[in-house]
């Protein structure tokens, strides 16, 4: 009998039926909770985005060998009772850094440049008599980048904000001095990243030690002039405090890609207010990663279904071999 598949995303459909000749391959969404609950009964591998992969869901897959996450972030998967239960999970480290380097160095640049406005402008208002002269946007080159976690995403940011010549500060919880002087960042401790820089750009898993990183406490130590930018998690910043800090000036601005509840509710404040900018969850968001992304999957999920680790497992699993 073959081995079965679930497929939980919207992913290239092509990539993941490649695993035809091992397993059959079926597909979601569903329903409800119930039709999901009932599908996974004798399911052996399940490819998975935002569901929540918790411990009635792993209760109702007795035959899952394997969780493997549609992107870098795991934290809808509780990997500590799929480790009980022997089951490998995986992530697509490498497949989404560009792609989401990219988009926060163009959130970066749209900030600074008032993009957004500019469109809305020529749109509504440059034509009109009398209407007011365009603000003056901000010069990238000079200003202060603070980077919070320098892992694969945060050094790639790293690395194109180097070409517009902006002085790159960070801080992790490890420092990375193999990475300071290729990407000529310098390492300081989180208040004088929050009190120094231009734009703060957020790059760290959502973890209990994360959660609500960036708080009034933060938002009130950056400068009155600066940015926040988060693609990372939306639960990593106060959504709150944010709103708050956007409509009394404690900051000039921000972006955000993520948000703690998606789709954000259209009757969110922050929709309502013209000094950020947001977008809907969009840092993978392109064709080829996408691919790349379906690709690992399918590399990792293969290894599993023939007894074999994953290359891809997430790190609380490294160096862990499953028999079942």
């Amino acid at each position: 009998m073959k081995y079965k598949v679930l497929v939980l995303v919207d992913g290239p459909r092509d990539v993941f039926m490649s695993l035809n000749d091992v397993a059959d391959v079926v597909f979601g969404p569903f329903k409800s909770r119930g039709e999901l609950l009932e599908a996974v009964r004798d399911v052996d591998a399940l490819v998975a985005g935002v569901t929540p992969i918790d411990r009635e869901l792993l209760e109702n897959a007795p035959k899952l060998k394997v969780v493997a996450r549609f992107g870098v972030g795991y934290d809808s998967v509780d990997v500590e009772e799929c480790t009980k239960r022997r089951i490998y999970v995986t992530y697509t480290p490498n497949a989404l850094s560009d792609a989401v380097a990219d988009l926060t160095m163009g959130l970066i640049i749209c900030l600074a440049r008032r993009i957004l406005q500019a469109d809305r402008y020529v749109r509504n208002e440059w034509a009109k008599p009398g209407s007011p002269k365009f603000p003056l946007g901000r010069d990238l080159s000079g200003k202060v980048l603070g980077i919070i976690g320098l892992g694969r995403i945060g050094s790639a940011v790293a690395r194109r904000a180097k070409a517009f010549n902006m002085k790159i500060i960070y801080y992790d919880i490890l420092r990375k001095e193999n990475l300071e002087k290729s990407l000529g960042a310098i390492y300081v401790d989180f208040d004088s990243l929050l009190g120094t820089s231009d734009f703060i750009s957020v790059h760290v898993p959502l973890t209990e030690a994360t959660r609500g990183l960036i708080g009034e406490r933060e938002l009130k130590k950056m400068k009155s002039s600066s940015y926040l930018v988060n693609t990372s998690r939306g639960a990593v910043v106060d959504e709150e405090a944010v709103c708050r800090a956007l409509e009394e000036g404690w900051i000039a601005g921000a972006a955000l890609d993520v948000f703690v509840k998606e789709p954000l509710p259209l009757d969110s404040p922050l929709i309502r207010l013209e000094n950020v900018i947001l977008t809907p969850h969009i840092g993978s968001a392109a064709e080829e990663t996408r691919r790349r992304m379906a690709e690992m999957d399918v590399i990792n999920v293969r290894s599993v279904l023939k007894g074999e680790p994953p290359p891809n497992p997430v790190p609380e699993q490294e160096g862990l071999v499953f028999r079942r």
